[in-house]
């Protein structure tokens, strides 16, 4: 997205990612430490939902602007990595990491630039799509990416991208809490509506406060705090879970 002009746009890349950082942990605090169900479990957990479509929005444009994709590469590899243990300890089941599906989402973009012939690229891009099935954010963090590629950060390309991935995001919602949690059909579907609020946040965010920079100082520590934050953050709530639990 092109720097604006506009007064409201007064967030840089940098700010914004933080918040995503913390909406991350909100979301993380619900599951590991409210009670299923409450309605502060519910909030941090939707609330927290604004994190991964703003990462697939900045990994599109990383993608654009980075000065070695291999290196970008490298690091989503190295991350996913160091980030299994510590996001298997946090929740205790089998599936992979973010940053395994962002890396998944970055060898989509690697195909979609790089792969010759529509039929080949569109066969490797539903198998790396396939692929995020095992990681956290299946299946949605592809169809974000995806969609913020096609827009190719025209305006109402990212509106119809958001607003397509906030509608399957919505139904995938309303399907676990109707038949994975035995929810009514209305609750589950108010559920599931209110459940794409983070979502919507993040269409805000970046389509009328974003402005198209990053922040003029001190943008290596970002990069690698980014990056640190998702494995330490983890390790750092399990160490508390597990002191709690005693």
């Amino acid at each position: 997205m092109e720097p604006s002009k506009s007064n409201i746009r007064i967030l840089n890349r940098d700010v914004i990612k933080y918040i995503a950082m913390f909406t991350m942990l909100l979301n993380h605090i619900s599951h590991m430490f409210l009670p299923a169900g409450s309605v502060p479990a519910f909030l941090f957990e939707y609330i927290g939902y604004f994190t991964a479509p703003t990462m697939c929005y900045f990994l599109v444009e990383g993608y654009a602007y980075t000065g070695s994709k291999k290196k970008y590469g490298v690091r989503l590899l190295l991350f996913a990595i160091i980030s299994q243990i510590p996001f298997t300890l946090a929740f205790r089941f089998g599936n992979l990491n973010m940053i395994y599906t962002l890396l998944c989402c970055f060898l989509i973009l690697t195909v979609r630039e790089k792969i010759p012939g529509w039929g080949l690229r569109t066969t490797l891009s539903i198998c790396l799509t396939l692929a995020t099935v095992v990681g956290d954010w299946a299946l949605m963090a592809p169809v974000f990416t995806i969609m913020f590629h096609n827009s190719r950060g025209e305006k109402r390309g990212l509106i119809r991208g958001y607003f397509v991935g906030y509608a399957f995001f919505a139904f995938m919602m309303i399907q676990t809490y109707r038949i994975g949690y035995n929810y009514a059909l209305p609750e589950a579907v108010a559920l599931g509506l209110l459940s794409g609020m983070g979502i919507v946040a993040s269409a805000v965010v970046i389509l009328f406060f974003y402005n198209g920079k990053r922040a003029e100082r001190g943008r290596t520590f970002s990069k690698w705090f980014f990056y640190v934050f998702y494995p330490g953050h983890l390790i750092l709530l399990y160490l508390i879970k597990s002191y709690l639990i005693g």
